[in-house]
């Protein structure tokens, strides 16, 4: 196995990302496993955000580190590695996204059966609330503002990813965040003005 000057062996877990494509550059496995390991988590939250279902998740996850090791030498060192990363993710999961409006939703055989598990710790039912609400807004709203909340990518940047125009994402995103607190509100998650509840002022802070 090929190495490059200053980072061997386990300092691999701490290098820059720049040394770390670098090495996956000359064939270094373990580099890649060190780069996939780094980012897997990050993707498939962003994966999961944007198709809400955790087979698809995974399966945009895995293609978008197979083109990812696969088109390392395009990176732009000048430029940051993150968002050329989550374009690719994005882009993965838009073409799924397209492919599952073209197929029939699958029919369920067997009856919904009764959750009697104990309710879910707050944070936790607040976070599911946000990510079923996400799921009913249209799919440009809810990948700009996946992208902008959850992977803190700039305006400019999800304008790249996406591919439109920086005023369509900036619209997107507030109208993202317009109907997920009307959403929100509906469910009863949020609470008429002047009151205090501290779950309402959770969640509304974390789609603000």
């Amino acid at each position: 196995m090929s190495q490059l000057p200053g980072v061997t062996g386990d300092a691999l877990l701490t290098a820059p990302i720049d040394q770390l494509v670098n090495h996956c550059l000359t064939g270094d496995q373990s580099a890649m496993l060190e780069l996939v390991d780094r980012y897997k988590q990050r993707v498939f939250a962003l994966c999961f955000r944007m198709l809400g279902q955790r087979q698809d998740a995974e399966d945009a996850a895995q293609e978008t580190f197979v083109r990812l090791l696969k088109n390392l030498a395009r990176w732009d060192q000048a430029r940051d590695f993150e968002p050329w990363l989550f374009t690719i993710a994005a882009n993965r999961c838009r073409t799924m996204l397209a492919a599952r409006k073209r197929r029939p939703t699958p029919q369920s055989l067997v009856a919904p059966i009764a959750d009697q598990t104990p309710s879910l710790a707050p944070a936790r039912q607040l976070s599911e609330e946000v990510d079923l609400a996400l799921m009913r807004l249209r799919r440009e709203y809810r990948q700009a503002f996946v992208l902008f909340h959850d992977q803190e990518l700039s305006y400019e940047e999800i304008s790249v990813a996406l591919d439109r125009p920086l005023g369509t994402v900036k619209t997107w995103i507030h109208r993202a965040r317009t109907e997920l607190i009307r959403i929100l509100r509906d469910r009863g998650i949020f609470e008429a003005s002047g009151t205090n509840r501290r779950p309402a002022r959770e969640m509304q802070h974390a789609v603000s």
